[in-house]
């Protein structure tokens, strides 16, 4: 039999002198009874419930859960709260608290006596944030998710969160929908706890997350109301004390394998090009060799097997349903590295072995897919040396290789106050670029890339144009938009000095996207060019913009890139 490790948790409750009389004692003061401290795993409950982050609100609820099979498996249960970032409430980003909720998981878990940790998180940040802290430490940890709303229902049709808000608010701006119905679908569209039911960033995280192994399956699609959410609950409480005992830490589950899996899991399933941001900075926490290209060498060849909006459409429902994402890495197993390690103990292969696969309309076989290449595409050029990326499967085909003049909006406040301005002059063949909305100029880069296109253009019946920034953008959105040009604006990369007037070209067959200026005429404008005011000289936003890095490096800190492992050398008092 294998040896029981030797768990951190009792050098805090395992003495038998003054120190361990005071962490028993007031532990005890919770109703835990004398035989909970007989040397089991301790096991955190890691929590971002928040009444201020509706995907997350009912993760009080999954706790018990999660706390019934860690209790049976052996083990002692203790929840702790951490930072929660709804993404339909912060401002003025949620993204720019990523790095701030990475940190306060991080030296959560490391400071208090546990040994091991269940995420639960759902929204967009939430689970990046939390498996970056966690991977920081290297305590074994798996994720519960707080699962997809039900899907939206409006006048006897599906309607998704998000894709949907973006399509009615330029129906209202084109005059084909009034201001009435777009209020009256408003209830229609979030009818039931869980994060958005459109392949957006929190479902695209949750799938990809287990697809990496570091969650039990099924955990990316089961809706947040369903009954065997609460039961996978159970499952991973039981997980987490088996992963305990047997010290399957990060380092073990995590492989390069892993973040290749992710990849074609992102293609394959339509998702957000928010995941680029979120893998980069989880392989620097658990030092993985990824760079920005890797996400287009791996999954450039990878159909898009999921017809889900945005790039489809149905919804998450219908996804778990179809067979969830069990039945879509069935379809792709040829091109996944099915010995990769997970969370159970067993490879990746265990999780689609007997996957049932009940729609092929939902989830598409290899030999009809939706589309033969869904990859996200990374762009270089002497508009983003550092790199740029665009979601193929979300834009307009024939926009994808187009040379156009650049209209060009300084802000986003600008942007949002020029649009409308029926002088405007843009026509469809513009280009929209916009500056300011990179990690460091907003601060904490935006979800702003799919810019509104002007009433006058959609009155005329255009529904898409390029777009270019270095912001972020919706999960649930969709256009031809250009994302996370690096170097950004504010850091004086080449998006900073394209003028009015000026020719781009996008070629993203080619992977390029040019500024059609010589060079002496970019250092010309480089010479008188200011660097932006920092917004604010005090707290996390001065620490956020001194240290945070550029998108093709995941946007983490610069000091936080790397591990400190779990052991704290002094004591608590």
């Amino acid at each position: 039999m294998k040896k029981k490790p030797t768990l951190r948790s009792q050098h805090s409750y395992g003495k038998h002198d003054k120190d361990g009389f005071i962490h028993r004692s007031w532990m005890k003061s919770q109703g835990i009874p004398d035989h909970a401290f007989d040397g089991r795993p301790v096991i955190g409950i890691c929590n971002t419930w928040s009444e201020l982050t509706p995907c997350n609100a009912h993760l009080r609820d999954l706790a018990q859960h999660v706390k019934n099979g860690i209790w049976e498996a052996g083990g002692l249960p203790v929840e702790f709260p951490v930072m929660s970032l709804g993404e339909t409430q912060m401002r003025p980003t949620a993204m720019l608290f990523r790095n701030l909720l990475a940190m306060e998981v991080e030296e959560s878990i490391r400071g208090n006596p546990i040994d091991g940790v269940v995420l639960l998180g759902g929204c967009d940040k939430t689970t990046p944030a939390q498996v970056m802290g966690a991977c920081s430490v290297g305590l074994p940890f798996l994720v519960v998710s707080s699962g997809p709303m039900l899907n939206g229902k409006f006048r006897g049709r599906d309607i998704g969160s998000g894709t949907d808000v973006w399509k009615f608010s330029e129906a209202v701006r084109a005059g084909e929908m009034s201001v009435k119905d777009f209020m009256s679908a408003e209830r229609c569209m979030s009818r039931s706890h869980g994060t958005c039911m459109t392949m957006g960033t929190a479902s695209t995280v949750a799938c990809v997350i287990e697809s990496m192994g570091l969650s039990l399956p099924y955990n990316g699609t089961i809706p947040a109301v369903d009954a065997h959410r609460k039961a996978l609950s159970h499952e991973s409480g039981r997980c987490i004390v088996d992963m305990v005992l047997n010290e399957r830490t990060p380092e073990v589950v995590l492989s390069r394998q892993s973040f290749e899996n992710a990849i074609i899991t992102n293609a394959a399933i339509g998702g957000s090009t928010n995941v680029v941001l979120h893998l980069l900075a989880i392989a620097g926490r658990i030092g993985l060799p990824l760079k920005l290209e890797d996400f287009d060498a791996i999954g450039k060849n990878v159909p898009l097997l999921v017809d889900l909006m945005p790039s489809g459409r149905f919804l998450m429902e219908d996804l778990h349903y179809a067979g969830g994402l069990p039945a879509v890495l069935q379809q792709l197993k040829d091109t996944l590295h099915l010995d990769a390690m997970t969370v159970t103990g067993q490879p990746l292969r265990t999780y689609i072995e007997g996957a049932g696969h009940f729609d092929e309309e939902v989830i598409r076989l290899r030999s009809n897919p939706v589309k033969e290449q869904a990859g996200i595409a990374v762009l270089k050029g002497n508009l983003c040396p550092q790199g740029a990326i665009i979601k193929p499967s979300a834009a307009t085909p024939t926009l994808l290789k187009h040379r156009g003049r650049a209209v060009v909006f300084e802000s986003i406040e600008e942007c949002r106050e020029r649009m409308d301005d029926p002088s405007l002059e843009v026509d469809k063949d513009s280009i929209l670029v916009l500056k300011g909305c990179g990690p460091k100029g907003y601060p904490g880069m935006p979800e702003v890339g799919n810019m509104p296109l002007p009433p006058k253009l959609l009155e005329a019946g255009i529904k898409d144009m390029v777009r270019l920034s270095d912001a972020r953008m919706s999960g649930t959105a969709f256009g031809t938009v250009v994302l996370h040009i690096a170097p950004e604006s504010a850091m004086g990369g080449p998006l900073a000095f394209v003028q009015e007037g000026d020719w781009i070209e996008l070629d993203v067959e080619g992977r390029t996207l040019h500024l059609d200026v010589s060079d002496e005429e970019l250092t010309r404008r480089k010479a008188s060019w200011q660097p932006p005011e920092a917004h604010m000289e005090r707290g996390y936003y001065w620490l956020y913009h001194q240290h945070v890095l550029q998108a093709d490096q995941g946007a983490d800190m610069d000091f936080l890139v790397g591990k400190s492992g779990h052991v704290v050398t002094r004591e608590s008092h």
